[in-house]
């Protein structure tokens, strides 16, 4: 379940100081997008989980945006899907019925953007920061962005970075 709320639990309001948000179409978000860091404003979630496959955005009609994951944990492999309603800030959304806001922000490093999200997560208000980026590959500029965009928002500077996979083999790696 902690691995579920790590790779979903996309809980978060942005600040007005924070980076600007995408100001283009959603179709910058579209694909593949694998998840490099994730911190909170609280512990770190999800230390036991195996591995993290590439999340999915799919833009759908109005610009509502589907994310699809799937993770490995205790050995299972676990799909979820969240669907992410536009609001009419460009890069921000709600979830779970306006409960969350989350906000697509770009960063300089090319393929690269935070998810930034707050709300109510097992009855405690929580922010959460993912670094998500195109390809397998870390980003040193990127884990950079990321950590100072922590530091601004008064994160946990403990950045908890996930195993990587392009598969889920039920039972094992």
């Amino acid at each position: 379940m902690r691995a579920l709320l790590l790779t979903l639990g996309l809980v978060a309001s942005l600040q007005a100081q924070v980076a600007p948000v995408l100001d283009s179409s959603t179709e910058d978000v579209s694909g593949k997008w694998y998840l490099k860091a994730v911190t909170t404003d609280q512990d770190v979630l999800g230390k036991d989980q195996e591995l993290v496959l590439a999340m999915t955005f799919s833009v759908l009609e109005g610009g509502d945006l589907e994310a699809k994951v799937t993770s490995q944990a205790d050995g299972r492999c676990q799909e979820a899907s969240l669907l992410l309603e536009k609001t009419d800030d460009p890069g921000r959304y709600t979830a779970y019925g306006g409960r969350r806001e989350v906000f697509i922000l770009p960063l300089r490093a090319r393929d690269h953007f935070i998810l930034y999200c707050e709300g109510e997560l097992a009855g405690r208000q929580v922010r959460m920061a993912r670094l998500l980026g195109r390809n397998l590959e870390n980003s040193p500029e990127a884990l950079v962005e990321f950590t100072e965009f922590a530091e601004a928002q008064s994160l946990n500077l403990e950045i908890f970075r996930p195993l990587q996979s392009e598969t889920c083999s039920p039972g094992g790696n």
